[in-house]
């Protein structure tokens, strides 16, 4: 059923809000004009009462939906006891603990954070500690933070006049089979990205690499799952020379990819791991996993060396903790799993279906879909219509990331097989809608 929205409530409360809230806002929000009221599991409520299923979860934030009640009595009784500082506390204490005891091995030492570009900017000084060097590499299509010591790392056009960047940083191909950067084809290709990798180190370093920064799933990029072998490729090239291999497991953690790091899925353990969003139930926390053996460096462990203010300090570790007990009790990393592939199935029927839909593709809860032009140009569909899209879903009741023609899907980890179903039939829908009234300009 199609509604206005938004409503009269909401409009009245954005455009107060408009006012003096700067631009730039993220453009779910923007190109919804809602104002929420409250969330239900994986509901969001609206200020005039309107329903919407989320499939996006904060951008992968909320792995255990809006207003969990483990999570909110967690965070009720830490709020009436201590709400700041860096004293070590026992929720503090629980909650390094039990991620200590799913970390990958020999990875047990943690430092934390509020934000996913302070943990990989931290993980960049432990790799300048470590190695003594200062020239880091990245991925296209990568997305590592928007600070200064990162910014120079992004993958697209988001940086363009935002330079000069920090010296040292370099971009190589990511193994996006899909629209192979090097125009070649997988499985026929080696790997040639990986090589590539290795002339980019030859050619246009100084030969002082620190670290090769990793997604194991580019999400901003539009979930893109590299071929089987890519990050142990990476992994192996990092040892070659002397660099270490840092996974951003921002998006990928936590349960998010059916397991519970996206670097699982390959036989690797990397040297270092950025975590978050999915970790702090909405809650500001990320943090930097690594070995006692190189978080013993300094200037890196000097005393407040890889310290912040806001880092573990008791309300993020109490949601931290809460957060991570809920993901083990209701096993939310099997429920990724299973719905994730129940979700993937009848996306590659929908791609059957649509002309437009060039790729699906999904590991988990983390899923991705390419709209077209033309399938065999690849030519993306243009905003005008995935902004059509965005609308027609968002008036059936569905808040998804398909305002541009890489859609992402990453609701929480604690959607229902049937909630996800409902969810794709209404994205079939306006689909359908967008088919019926033309795609092709």
């Amino acid at each position: 059923m199609k509604r206005n929205i938004p409503g009269k409530r909401s409009r009245a409360i954005v455009k107060r809000e408009a006012r003096h809230m700067a631009p730039g806002l993220q453009s779910i929000a923007l190109y919804s004009g809602l104002a929420m009221a409250k969330g239900e599991g994986c509901t969001l409520i609206d200020e005039d009462g309107n329903r919407y299923l989320d499939f996006m979860a904060g951008i992968g934030v909320g792995s255990i939906g809006h207003t969990h009640p483990h999570y909110v009595e967690a965070m009720k009784a830490q709020i009436e006891r201590l709400t700041f500082g860096s004293f070590t506390t026992e929720n503090r204490a629980r909650f390094l603990t039990l991620l200590a005891s799913m970390t990958p091995r020999g990875l047990k030492r943690i430092q934390m954070f509020s934000g996913g570009a302070e943990a990989v900017e931290g993980a960049f000084r432990l790799a300048k500690s470590v190695t003594k060097r200062f020239e880091f590499i990245g991925f296209w299509g990568g997305f590592h933070g928007k600070t200064g010591g990162v910014l120079g790392l992004l993958g697209d056009d988001f940086k363009k006049q935002l330079g000069p960047f920090m010296p040292g940083l370099y971009g190589t191909p990511y193994a996006n089979c899909y629209r192979c950067p090097l125009k070649l084809r997988y499985p026929d290709c080696g790997l040639a990205c990986a090589d590539f990798l290795r002339d980019v180190i030859r050619y246009q370093t100084q030969g002082e690499i620190a670290a090769i920064i990793v997604e194991p799933i580019q999400g901003t990029a539009g979930n893109v799952i590299p071929p089987q072998g890519f990050l142990g490729a990476v992994q192996a090239i990092a040892k070659e020379c002397g660099a270490l291999l840092i996974a951003d497991e921002m998006l990928t953690g936590f349960g998010r990819t059916g397991s519970m790091w996206g670097c699982d899925h390959e036989p690797i353990v990397p040297d270092v791991m950025t975590v978050g969003k999915g970790i702090g139930g909405g809650f500001p926390v990320s943090g930097l996993i690594s070995t006692q053996e190189l978080m013993a460096n300094k200037p890196f462990s000097n005393p407040s060396g890889s310290s912040s203010s806001y880092g573990g300090n008791p309300l993020a570790s109490t949601a931290g903790l809460a957060t991570l007990e809920v993901i083990l009790k209701e096993q939310l990393v099997a429920n990724a799993k299973r719905v994730g592939a129940a979700m993937l199935k009848h996306l590659e029927a929908m791609k059957e279906k649509y002309p437009f839909i060039g790729d699906v593709r999904g590991r988990g809860l983390l899923l991705g879909i390419e709209l077209v032009k033309d399938r065999q140009t690849k030519e993306p569909l243009p905003k005008s219509l995935t902004q059509r899209l965005f609308q027609s879903c968002l008036k059936r009741g569905l808040l998804a990331m398909c305002y541009s023609h890489n859609i992402r899907i990453n609701p929480p980890l604690v959607i229902t097989e049937a909630q996800a179903l409902d969810g794709l039939a209404i994205l079939d829908e306006a689909f359908a809608e967008l088919e019926k009234t033309g795609y092709r300009g």
